[in-house]
């Protein structure tokens, strides 16, 4: 059964991690994590990360309307958060940002490179795009329902990234991977520097047998 408590403290402490590196800015952005069954704490709109108080997280129900208790008003992108819980049973944390590396990606038709170590291939496992909508409407949220299943890491065009995972912490980590990722790929081109990828047969061995996790299953 899942603490609320423990889930605000570990909210409150992946966005000071976010800000100390790097990976949000100003008052942009929005984080949470199921909190219940049938909840889901969200950041309250124009927070801080980097100073979450409780009163920053707002609870709201799942399903049905966004009525909550709290007296703060929920990030309006609570569409997107929702599509994703409600699609993925899976999923306990969703982080969205616009990191500085991974929005120019977002800004262009570049791809992520996934096959270039192990922190890629295990963070970065299936990156997809969402078209360009506006924040917090539904239709982004439809458009982030419809790529939920299909990867761990959404793109989200001309806005930034949507990352969700297992917990918070591997949340945490494929989205700073993704950043150093796109750093490195970004930085690799100004320099003319050409990487070598990983072959798919040396990617799925290491998925498949590598021991770090079990492998996810993506037939949902």
């Amino acid at each position: 059964m899942l603490n609320p408590l423990l889930v605000r403290k570990e909210l409150q402490s992946v966005g000071k991690y976010m800000m100390e590196n790097q990976l949000a800015w100003g008052n942009a952005g929005n984080i949470s994590a199921r909190s219940g069954s049938e909840e889901f704490m969200i950041t309250a709109s124009g927070t801080y990360l980097g100073e979450l108080e409780n009163n920053d997280l707002v609870e709201c129900p799942l399903f049905g309307g966004v009525t909550v208790l709290e007296k703060k008003k929920p990030s309006k992108e609570i569409p997107m958060h929702r599509a994703i819980y409600q699609s993925r049973p899976d999923i306990q944390a969703v982080l969205h940002a616009s990191p500085f590396y991974s929005t120019l990606v977002a800004c262009s038709s570049l791809n992520v490179a996934k096959d270039w170590f192990v922190e890629t291939m295990y963070y970065l496992e299936r990156v997809e795009r969402v078209p360009y909508h506006h924040p917090g409407s539904e239709e982004l949220g439809q458009a982030v329902r419809e790529k939920a299943k299909l990867a761990n890491i959404l793109i989200l065009e001309n806005h930034g990234v949507l990352v969700y995972d297992v917990s918070i912490r591997e949340a945490r980590m494929a989205l700073h991977t993704l950043e150093l990722a796109c750093k490195m790929m970004l930085l690799s081109k100004r320099a003319g520097t050409d990487m070598n990828a990983l072959s798919q047969d040396v990617m799925s061995d290491f998925l498949n047998n590598a021991g770090y996790k079990p492998r996810r299953n993506w037939n949902v």
